[in-house]
């Protein structure tokens, strides 16, 4: 049986990032450390900063009053950072880049005086960070289905913005149907759907055109995750998502020739190595690598987590840029 390994796979730069920032502050403050939120969606990576005394909260509030937080990758509304800073917190913000430039679209669209299309999956973490920027200037839209349904006067301002985690191809059908039904509508600009999802679904896309199974790593949670499952069924292929080589099912081997390997953008290379050599102990071959687009993408340390690390002699070389590529080697 053939093993192939897409690539890239993994974290990206904002998973990288977020990761690094949590692993910092522990090592900087003496203080009980608290995440708003998961602070990427990944069971393994949550449990792991648990077990190094993180504790997890839902809600600002939660946190005692002059603690400290860290915001997580996917960002998180106006209303948390009034809520932290009325309740005296230090707020690390470990927002990805890339969701902070969404917000920040959403800001200048709102004050435009635009209303907003916001193209995303209802209750996700990052869509009420994002709506919280313009709460009553934004519709909230999850297919090209429900576009139709927006009662809009025809003369209305609108721009469109997206989730930075969605299929490109699912996507791209609704922002058509939305600029046909809204032909003045601007469109947002293609980076607002990440590189790196982008990216793994284009690796997804070459698995499928060469296996009949294919094993997606990653927690329930993760938005992006779930799109390379629906990204390889929508090429033909079998595909299942995995939090752990616990949920394999032997029987998915059944009469498969060559089984694809992948992982969502915040699911630890650990896992995706686990999966490959159970296959090798279920008859598979050296894994292949299979190469979508040779990703080298990393973001820089918020400034502040920055300074404090200078401030207390602890070196950010330990903690980061060193993730840069593994994720797309094989280490069997």
């Amino acid at each position: 049986m053939k093993i192939l390994l897409a690539n890239p796979r993994g974290f990206c730069a904002g998973v990288d990032r977020a990761i690094d920032v949590v692993e910092l502050a522990l090592q900087i403050y003496d203080t009980q450390l608290y995440v708003k939120h998961a602070i990427v969606h990944n069971d393994h990576v949550v449990q792991r900063l648990e077990e190094k005394g993180v504790t997890f909260v839902e809600h600002v509030d939660e946190v005692p009053t002059g603690g400290r937080v860290v915001f997580s990758a996917h960002g998180s509304p106006p209303s948390d950072y009034a809520k932290a800073k009325e309740l005296g917190l230090d707020v690390i913000d470990a927002t990805c880049p890339l969701v902070t430039k969404v917000h920040l679209e959403a800001r200048r669209y709102a004050k435009e005086g635009y209303t907003i299309i916001l193209v995303g999956h209802r209750g996700h973490v990052e869509m009420r960070g994002t709506m919280g920027e313009a709460l009553e200037q934004t519709h909230l839209v999850e297919s090209a289905a429900e576009v139709d349904a927006l009662q809009l006067p025809s003369d209305t301002k609108i721009a469109v913005l997206t989730q930075t985690t969605l299929a490109v191809d699912d996507t791209r059908e609704t922002l058509a149907e939305i600029k046909k039904v809204f032909p003045q509508a601007v469109l947002p600009p293609a980076s607002d759907i990440c590189y790196a999802t982008t990216n793994r679904q284009a690796a997804v896309k070459k698995l499928a055109a060469q296996c009949e199974l294919i094993i997606v790593v990653g927690s329930k949670s993760s938005s992006n995750t779930n799109r390379l499952v629906d990204v390889a069924q929508a090429q033909g292929a079998t595909a299942h998502r995995v939090n752990s080589v616990q949920e394999i099912d032997p029987a998915w081997l059944q009469d498969v020739q060559t089984v694809g390997v992948t992982s969502g953008a915040s699911a630890p290379d650990d896992l995706v190595q686990e999966v490959v050599r159970w296959l090798q102990q279920h008859g598979g071959d050296e894994p292949t690598l299979v190469t979508a687009v040779d990703e080298q993408v990393w973001f820089d340390l918020p400034s502040d987590i920055k300074q404090a690390a200078a401030d207390h002699g602890v070196d950010t070389d330990i903690v980061t840029k060193h993730r840069i590529g593994t994720n797309q080697q094989m280490k069997v």
